[in-house]
């Protein structure tokens, strides 16, 4: 398939900049089989069926977004730079992160972020970076919590800048595991509330790891989608956590992920019955048209960029022609998209009972 075929038009107005209050007022577009329904995420209890399993990724963000300076010593005294910095993922010497301006920093150079975190940059190559920064365990966890912000999609931080707001808004519910550079922003909507009245309605839920990493940004290059390499990101299913997703099934309830994330967490696990393994590792699985899935009987999640990977993959789960009419439909019913917008349950096949 060409990159075009998942291409369309949306009008900046629907870009969503700010999430709804409360989380579970944003809306839900319930698509089961040919039937489309405009709801509330309020509203998810129900379409789901007592027996049903939400798999959901308890990654936490870390405020991965840093602004130092570097100083260096000149014949005429000593330039200092502005250095913005993003971190990507822990390294065998640090953290992996990109830089701006990347030009004005050399290796074993010192970038200071305030006065209890700084990094030396122990590599540059290919456009990355390699920091070893001076503090770890908790006493980088609070430092990076003092400096840091929170890393907010392109498409947002080019309309705002971000805010303490973000801090809460732009992190789940149950996040429980620090790593993560993005959010797993399906999970976004749900609350207290509504977490109390789905276990009423007997769903239930298992906790998956999946750290987001900044690859989920990145841009698809290649016209022939098949050449496209992902960013591998980190994962962790417990064998608990599979136990209960495999028990579930046995039962006759639907496997449904809260997020891309954990759909990819738990596809990369699962064998050919179906079944799905215990995973502690990366996975780089990419889902387009074509992909079987073994484990996935639904989706909940958020309406995605034109030409993402993230499009490939719920078209291969709803089928293209039908996730051209779904995001027709959202965009016909001004439905917010992206990481702060709207979201979407889509059910392969037809109604449920």
């Amino acid at each position: 398939m060409r990159l075009s075929d998942f291409d369309f038009a949306l009008p900046e107005r629907l870009i969503a900049t700010r999430p709804a209050r409360p989380r579970s007022a944003a809306r839900l577009l319930v698509a089961q089989g040919d039937a489309i329904t405009d709801a509330t995420v309020a509203d998810l209890p129900a379409f789901l069926r007592p027996g049903d399993l939400l798999v959901l990724n308890d990654t936490r963000v870390i405020p991965a977004r840093l602004t130092g300076t570097r100083s260096r010593a000149t014949p005429q005294g000593c330039a200092v730079a502005r250095i913005e910095v993003t971190l990507l993922e822990p390294a065998p010497e640090g953290w992996r992160a990109l830089a701006r301006p990347l030009r004005k920093l050399r290796v074993d150079e010192v970038i200071r972020f305030g006065p209890r975190l700084s990094a030396r940059v122990a590599a540059i190559a290919e456009g990355e970076l390699t920091l070893a920064f001076d503090a770890e365990g908790a006493a980088f966890d609070a430092a990076l919590a003092e400096v840091g912000a929170m890393p907010l999609p392109p498409y947002i931080a080019a309309l705002r800048a971000p805010d303490d707001a973000d801090r809460t808004d732009y992190q789940t519910v149950w996040a429980r595991n620090p790593g993560a550079v993005a959010a797993p922003t399906a999970s976004l909507h749900f609350d207290a509330a509504l977490l109390e009245r789905l276990r009423a309605r007997g769903v239930l839920s298992a906790p998956v790891t999946l750290h987001v990493g900044a690859g989920t940004f990145l841009p698809v290059k290649t016209d022939d989608v098949s050449q496209h390499r992902m960013h591998a990101e980190r994962g962790l299913i417990t064998p608990d956590a599979a136990a209960a997703i495999n028990a579930a099934r046995a039962a006759g309830g639907r496997i449904i992920p809260v997020g891309t994330t954990a759909l990819r967490l738990i596809e990369s696990a699962a064998d050919d019955s179906g079944r799905v393994l215990p995973f502690d590792g990366a996975t780089d699985i990419f889902i387009r048209p074509g992909h079987r899935f073994r484990a996935t009987d639904g989706l909940m999640t958020n309406f995605h960029l034109p030409k993402s990977t993230l499009l490939m993959l719920v078209s291969a789960l709803m089928g293209p022609q039908a996730i051209r009419r779904i995001y027709a439909h959202a965009i016909r019913e001004n439905y917010r998209f992206f990481s702060y917008g709207d979201a979407s349950l889509l059910i392969p096949g037809g109604p449920s009972c």
